[in-house]
């Protein structure tokens, strides 16, 4: 970057040696000469000062030790999101015929291939991807207008999560070229968002998936840019330092998913606000400090109209430390499924199934604990065990259950076993012995015919068995 900055760059996003920062002044810093950049780090350990220098406040940064000057010819602005595309997916060189080998560097390892310039040659058809991955690509906006519909005009999925997009305009001038967009990730780009003018609608006639995860967007700005959201159904704003203000009007009425995770200054009274969300089934509020919740429209043992879809709730990593949270949920009318790992209440004394056994009786209609299926015992009724029996294999898998049912006997009275010594299926019937002794039991006459072997001196017992059966029935001793 040359020494003629014009004052546009105030609020760009810039990279410096893969740390990323804002630029906050531009122009000359006495007694130094030339012309400088003042930033403002998203690391606050990364500056140096708040801005000031030898008394003089040249910009203001959030944390006393947030800011740097830097020459402008050290800074990084980014590329259009077009040109971060081609070098992500196009390959420059023509690439080698199939089945050759090539070298790939993965790392700081090169790997052998062969056949990898095919994979390359398909990603390089941009036209037909429709899932991309640009984060960390330094991409600063549309770049030409019109290029990216022409280019990559069947893009269902982005990802451009840590890039250098500075407003909600740019995200918009891209949204615009990509009419199938489905899934837009945007975390960890600080973005500056409109205030007072209306937001463009009709720009995501097709978006269902958006992730805001640490962009700094606040929630009146979530509900003025929700009017371009019409299908929206998943929205993620995770450590953004929310504070949810007011109740959605006419916005986010299509939403089955909200992560507020990690916005420590939402409260229960809050959470009341977005409580009528009509379509809400998953709820995420892991890490915001929640030690209480009462829901008042609904006595115990009765049911809340709040959060009538919710069917999973997270509450992990907070401060639930009574059981009063827990029967509260018990008037959520939806609630299926629960995740409260590392709260106080479950990480206490008690033994950890003690506490989840507690947990699953007073959530009467909970299928799911932290993300493990609760197993109810199915019924077996009296004149019919046979049925619950056949329930029970049926949910076995289908390898066990093979095996188990191969290894069931045939219907009717068990068989004796066959003594020991006395080879499989040889006749239970009597056997005689040579002293006229009948035996009905083959265990006492094996043992009366070793007997008798030894007394003759035979060591030989297996010849023993070779006589025949005797043909009378009777016990009796000649």
């Amino acid at each position: 970057m040359n020494d003629t900055l014009t004052s546009d760059v105030i609020g760009r996003r810039v990279e410096v040696n893969g740390e990323h920062a804002t630029v906050r002044f531009s122009g000359i810093v006495p007694p130094v000469a030339g012309l400088w950049l003042g930033v403002e780090w998203d690391n606050p350990e990364r500056g140096k000062h708040d801005g000031s220098h030898e008394g003089t406040v040249y910009f203001k940064c959030r944390h006393p030790t947030g800011g740097s000057f830097i020459r402008p010819n050290k800074v990084n602005f980014g590329v259009g999101f077009l040109t971060a595309v081609k070098n992500r997916y196009v390959l420059e060189d023509g690439p080698e015929e199939d089945g050759k080998e090539q070298i790939v560097i993965i790392g700081n390892k090169p790997v052998e291939t062969i056949g990898f310039d095919s994979i390359i040659k398909q990603q390089s058809q941009l036209s037909k991807l429709q899932e991309i991955s640009l984060r960390n690509c330094a991409v600063n906006g549309a770049g030409d207008k019109g290029a990216i519909a022409k280019a990559c005009p069947s893009i269902r999925k982005v990802d451009l999560s840590r890039n250098l997009l500075s407003s909600w305009d740019e995200v918009l001038d891209i949204a615009d070229q990509l009419k199938h967009l489905e899934v837009l990730n945007l975390s960890e780009n600080k973005l500056s968002f409109p205030s007072g003018s209306p937001v463009r609608t009709g720009t995501f006639p097709a978006l269902k998936v958006l992730v805001l995860n640490r962009t700094g967007i606040t929630w009146a700005e979530v509900l003025q840019c929700a009017a371009g959201w019409p299908v929206l159904e998943e929205l993620y704003l995770k450590s953004n330092d929310l504070l949810i203000s007011e109740r959605p009007a006419d916005v986010l009425q299509t939403v089955k998913l909200l992560d507020l995770s990690s916005n420590q200054l939402i409260d229960e009274n809050q959470l009341f606000l977005i409580a009528y969300l009509p379509r809400l089934e998953q709820l995420i509020l892991s890490d915001i400090g929640l030690s209480s919740i009462h829901f008042p429209d609904a006595g115990t043992g009765h049911k809340t109209s709040m959060f009538p879809s919710l069917q999973y709730l997270v509450v992990n990593d907070n401060q639930i430390s009574q059981w009063s949270f827990i029967n509260e949920l018990d008037k959520l009318p939806s609630l299926q499924a629960l995740s409260c790992s590392r709260n106080p209440l479950t990480e206490g004394s008690k033994a950890a199934h003690t506490t989840r056994g507690l947990i699953i009786a007073k959530i009467g209609q909970l299928k799911t604990l932290n993300k493990c299926e609760l197993l109810k015992p199915v019924p077996v009724g009296r004149d019919d065990p046979a049925g619950g029996e056949a329930r029970r294999r049926a949910r076995l898998p289908e390898g066990v259950r093979q095996r188990v049912e191969g290894s069931r006997r045939p219907p009717g009275p068990r068989p004796e076993p066959a003594p020991r010594g006395v080879p499989r299926g040889a006749s239970p019937v009597p056997v005689a012995v040579p002293q006229g002794l009948v035996y009905r039991d083959p265990c006492l006459c094996f043992l009366h015919r070793i007997w008798c072997a030894r007394r003759r001196g035979t060591q030989d017992t297996t010849a023993v068995f070779a006589q025949k059966p005797a043909t009378n029935t009777e016990d009796k001793i000649s």
